[in-house]
């Protein structure tokens, strides 16, 4: 019986960086594929994925990474078939809806031997109440439908904004465990415990009142992917914790409809260029994206570009908070920002191409 834990998380949030961890820590020695299903046209890692289907890489650390493009449910059954795995981590994308991952699991569940072990929610937890208040709806799926919390940063709260996330998140789901010490404290055997206890919670509550019944979730079709394998839990450059909110006042207008798809919300820009960068002109892109809208409401930027000094640049930016390291080289410089209502002439103008 192959074993299925979802982490989700909205944009950001750091769940790439907390399957890292339990790859290493929690699962090492067992057969693992790994399925992305992320929002963006370019994939900073994986590369641009043009054509409808499955993109399989073997990854150093032995597990497979499958990049998923169109009907989710169909991609995860053939990955199954294939290649039998123990255990398959699946990381939806950041502005999809648990509750259409989950029904997708399910589904699958009811033919193949397979389980759904735990459905994780990741949540920075600095923007916890911005991202609950302006894109409530997607982001309020994910912390309603899981049954692990795991609240990221933790270490740069005060104990008062903490309590008071936990409070919030609380109102949103009642029963999941949620983890607050800070993952570096932790090894990855004790957050696994954590989730498959509070699911096993879960799935024996379910099974006890819900029978033959339809969650009434639509089907959910993610139609642009890319490799998310540099979130970072730790930024630099950073502004510091703020209560206020990114937009400035301005309301998505989607939080109090429960109907949408992501890509009726959220759009993407990306670009392949060959343009240099200096670190310091990079920061000021960045502060820009993070701090006015002239570009729309960005949630997410991440990229690798050329360095004026040589070498090569990493970008990472959630609101209010930016990252520039040196990192390896790529074929060419990179960008891709998600977001909403995305000014795509101001993109080109800032980036200077």
């Amino acid at each position: 019986m192959t074993k299925i834990e979802i982490v989700s998380g909205f944009l950001g949030a750091g769940k790439t960086t907390l399957i890292k961890k339990m790859l290493k820590e929690a699962f090492a020695g067992e057969k693992i594929v790994l399925i992305e299903n992320e929002f963006g046209e370019i994939g900073i890692d994986g590369g641009f994925l043009k054509e409808a289907g499955i993109q399989i890489t073997e990854m150093n650390s032995g597990c497979i990474c499958c990049s998923l493009v169109g009907d989710f449910g169909s991609a995860l059954k053939e990955v199954i078939e294939t290649y039998a795995p123990d255990r398959i981590l699946i990381e939806p994308s950041g502005v999809g809806k648990l509750s259409d991952v989950t029904k997708a699991v399910q589904g699958v569940a009811a033919h193949e031997p397979v389980e759904l072990n735990s459905s994780v929610t990741v949540v920075d937890g600095q923007k916890c109440r911005m991202y609950m208040k302006n894109f409530g709806e997607f982001f309020n799926n994910q912390v309603e439908h899981a049954g692990t919390i795991v609240i990221s940063r933790t270490q740069k709260m005060t104990e008062e904004k903490l309590e008071a996330c936990v409070k919030m998140l609380r109102e949103k789901n009642g029963t999941a465990t949620i983890i607050t010490t800070p993952w570096e404290e932790l090894k990855g055997e004790q957050i696994l415990a954590a989730m498959q206890h509070q699911d096993l919670l879960m799935k024996e509550e379910l099974e006890a009142h819900v029978h033959d019944g339809d969650c009434g979730c639509h089907d959910h079709r993610h139609d642009h992917n890319h490799h998310d394998h540099e979130e970072h839990s730790h930024e630099h450059h950073a502004h510091g914790e703020h209560e206020h909110c990114h937009v400035h006042g301005e309301d998505c207008g989607c939080h109090d409809h429960h109907h949408h798809h992501a890509d009726e919300v959220f759009t993407s820009w990306g670009q392949e260029t060959p343009h240099k960068y200096s670190e310091e002109k990079l920061c000021e892109i960045l502060e820009k994206l993070s701090n006015d809208d002239d570009c729309g409401i960005i949630l997410r930027a991440k990229g690798i570009v050329p360095c004026t000094d040589g070498g090569w640049l990493h970008f990472d930016m959630v609101p209010e908070e930016y990252e520039v390291r040196h990192g390896e080289a790529d074929y060419t410089g990179r960008l891709c920002v998600i977001g909403s209502h995305l000014s795509e002439e101001e993109l080109t103008k800032l980036f200077e191409l």
